[in-house]
C-alpha cells in the first residue's frame, strides 16, 4: 500500500525537486502539498506549488494548501534562487477562487487518516507549529514527521551558528521540536553531502514530458547560481532527501536524542542543540539521522530524475 504523505514546502528549486521525486513514485500517495514561506515569500510559494504541480500534472492531483500572508520570516533565499526561487522560471498559472489555508489543509488531511499520514516538512515549520497550536490532539494522529532542518556538528549556512529553515521561524521549530509527534530530524550537515553534478543536465527526460520540460526549465540556473554565489560545481538538492528517507529509510542511520532550538541567542539564534551526554536530563524527543548511504542516496535521486 502507497504511503499517504503530505509535503509541506518553500519552493525553492530543491522543494521544485521533491515533488518531482514524490508525485511520480507509485511508493507514495501524495495527498497534499501545502506552502509555506521561506525561501520565497509566502505569496510566492503559494504560485510556486501550484505551478510546479501543474507542470508536473501527476494522475491524482494532491489537494494544494496556501501560506499565509501574514507569516513573518527572519530571512529568504531570494539572493540565491532568484526573486522567484526557480531561477526566473516564470511559469504561468491559472487562478484559483477557491484555496484553503496551509493549516486547514494539513489537519483536514490528517484526520481523515488517523496514524496513517507522513508529513515531510522541508521549509520553516510555521505551518506545522500553528496546526498544533491550533488542534493540540493533532499531534498523536500525525504518522511521523520529516523534518529537514538544524545542524548536527556543522556550521550553518544562512548565519555562521544556524541553518536556514530553523533560523527563519525558530519558534515554530522549537513547538513543533517539543511536541509529541513521532518525528525525525534529518540536519543540512548530513544532507550536504548528497551533491549532483552537472552531467545529470544531459540525462535529463526530454522537454516532451512534464518532468523534463520543468527541471530543464529550473535546473541549469540552479547549477549557475549555486557557481556564481557559493563557488560550488554542482547543487545540493536537501528536499529531495527528505522524500529518499520517506521511501528507503532503511539508507539512513538514526539515533534517538533530546534536541531543542535556541530562540534568545543573538549569535545562536535558531540554532539546533542536541543532549548527548551519557545522563541526559530530559528524554529523547525524537530520531535524529546521524549518517546515510551518501551514495546510495545521489543513486536513488538521479535515477527517479532521469528514468
Amino acid at each position: 500500500m502507497a504511503k499517504k504523505i503530505i509535503l509541506d514546502v518553500d519552493p525553492g528549486i530543491d522543494d521544485a525537486v521533491a515533488l518531482c521525486l514524490a508525485l511520480e513514485d507509485p511508493a507514495l500517495d501524495v495527498l497534499a502539498v501545502t506552502a509555506t514561506g521561506g525561501t520565497v515569500s509566502p505569496e510566492q510559494a503559494t504560485i510556486n506549488v501550484q505551478a510546479i504541480v501543474e507542470q508536473l500534472d501527476p494522475p491524482r492531483l494532491p489537494r494544494l494548501g496556501c501560506a499565509s500572508p501574514d507569516q513573518m520570516l527572519r530571512t529568504d533565499g531570494r539572493h540565491l534562487f532568484g526573486a522567484d526561487g526557480l531561477c526566473g522560471a516564470h511559469f504561468a498559472v491559472a487562478k484559483r477562487h477557491h484555496q484553503h489555508s496551509s493549516v486547514k489543509v494539513i489537519c483536514d488531511e490528517v484526520r481523515a487518516a488517523p496514524g496513517d499520514v507522513t508529513i515531510i516538512a522541508t521549509g520553516p515549520l510555521t505551518n506545522i507549529a500553528a496546526a498544533l497550536q491550533q488542534q493540540p490532539d493533532l499531534a498523536s494522529l500525525i504518522g511521523h514527521l520529516i523534518i529537514i532542518g538544524g545542524t548536527l556538528s556543522g556550521p550553518g549556512n544562512v548565519t555562521a551558528a544556524a541553518e536556514f529553515n530553523i533560523y527563519c521561524d525558530a519558534e515554530a521549530a522549537r513547538a513543533v521540536f517539543q511536541s509529541q509527534t513521532t518525528k525525525t530530524l534529518v540536519p543540512f550537515d548530513l544532507t550536504s553531502r548528497v551533491v549532483l553534478n552537472f552531467d545529470l543536465l544531459e540525462k535529463l527526460p526530454g522537454e516532451d514530458s512534464p518532468r523534463g520540460e520543468l527541471l530543464r526549465k529550473i535546473l541549469p540556473g540552479a547549477f549557475r547560481m549555486y557557481r556564481q554565489n557559493l563557488g560550488v560545481e554542482g547543487i545540493h538538492l536537501h528536499d529531495a532527501v527528505a522524500v529518499i528517507a520517506a521511501i528507503e529509510p532503511e539508507l539512513f542511520t538514526t539515533e534517538r536524542m533530546y534536541g531543542d532550538v535556541e530562540t534568545e541567542g543573538t549569535l545562536t539564534h535558531g540554532v539546533t542543540v542536541f543532549d548527548r551526554r551519557r545522563l541526559p536530563e530530559n528524554r529523547p524527543n525524537m530520531d535524529v539521522a546521524v549518517d546515510l548511504d551518501t551514495a546510495a542516496v545521489t543513486q536513488r535521486i538521479v535515477r527517479r530524475l532521469v528514468e
